[in-house]
């Protein structure tokens, strides 16, 4: 069986991580709302007890998630300093108007609310390789702009 590596950022390693703690911390408290719930009575009629269960699922299936991911994770490197947009970069452009800042992450990792973008979504394609100057085509929803790179760091 092939194990997925994902690449992340030592910030997007120290979230999960964080989140991770956040949610096993959360296991006692579910599993005594379970055991309440089951003190009500009969359970196939019991939302309680139900929801309850629903939401453990939920969380333990997240926390294995996370331990997958933290068990087989590669660190994204600071990229070379060669001038191209590489995984890592973080990146600025401008159009004319006010520029856009993105970082090149892993897919693990993307945000596009937050500026990150993942290498291998439309704009991270588009930008990986390019350089201080070079002009970059972005397809959006109201059809492709034209940016050009000012800052790669």
């Amino acid at each position: 069986m092939n194990k997925k590596t994902y690449r992340l950022t030592q910030e997007g390693v120290d979230e999960l991580k964080a989140e991770h703690s956040s949610l096993v911390a959360q296991r006692p408290q579910i599993a005594e709302r379970i055991k309440q719930a089951r003190e009500l009575g009969d359970l196939s009629e019991n939302a309680e007890y139900q929801t309850a269960r629903e939401e453990q699922d939920r969380l333990e299936t997240r926390i294995s998630e996370l331990e997958n991911v933290l068990r087989n994770y590669q660190i994204i490197r600071k990229p070379k300093a060669d001038g191209q947009v590489r995984l890592g970069s973080k990146v600025v452009l401008k159009d004319g108007g006010k520029p856009l800042h993105y970082q090149i992450v892993g897919t693990m990792e993307a945000d596009p609310s937050n500026g990150k973008v993942s290498d291998e979504s439309p704009i991270g394609k588009a930008l990986m390789g390019k350089k201080v100057g070079d002009k970059v085509e972005i397809r959006t929803p109201a059809g492709p702009d034209t940016y050009k790179v000012i800052e790669i760091a």
